[in-house]
This record gives structure tokens, sequence and C-alpha cells, in this order.
């Protein structure tokens, strides 16, 4: 299994039923030193800004959201969601768990 922090729409139980097929299980935590800004994506009918992280070395900046344990295809599934703006990589929580996060792919 494999650890996944959420901060934005993968939050969302109606996001999870689709693109997993069922609502996940997750724990609060916190991802410290890091901030949401905005990602503009263009879709079918405009620009949407959507959240993305920012890392600012700044202590007293920080994400709220929840980590899941998924499988490696639900992974998959999160990627393919997620999209090309999107990368997966790995950060420490607040909880000092290890997981995978996304940020805008540059």
């Amino acid at each position: 299994m494999e650890n996944l922090f959420a901060y934005g729409t993968l939050k969302d139980k109606e996001i999870q039923e689709r693109v997993f097929g069922r609502v996940l299980k997750g724990t609060p935590d916190k991802l410290i030193g890091y901030a949401v800004k905005g990602i503009p994506i263009e879709e079918e009918f405009g620009i949407i800004q959507y959240p993305i992280i920012a890392e600012t070395q700044n202590p007293e900046d920080s994400i709220d959201g929840i980590c899941y344990q998924l499988s490696e295809r639900d992974l998959e599934l999160a990627d393919k969601y997620e999209g090309m703006h999107y990368k997966r990589i790995q950060v420490q929580l607040h909880s000092s768990e290890t997981v995978w996060v996304y940020s805008a792919a540059l």
C-alpha cells in the first residue's frame, strides 16, 4: 500500500467515487513548509484555477489535508485523473509519514 496526501479535489467524495469507484477513508494530517497556490488549466469551457502545492520552506506555512492508503492501481487511477499538469512527488507530513502528493508538472 502507498500513502497519498490529498489537499484538493481528491478529498471530494463524488470525485473519489468517480476515480476509485468508492469513497476513501483517510486520516487528517498537515504538510508543513508548503502553501496552496492556483494553477490555470485549460478546460473544455475555458481556463480554470486548480489548487497546487508550492514549497515555501517556511515552517509557519502548512496545508491541511487527508492521508489515504491506496493500492498501486489506485495511484495509477489518481495519476490519470490528475493528468499532465500534475506530477506525483514524495514529501513528509507533520505526522512523519512519507506520502505521495501532487505538485505542478513543470
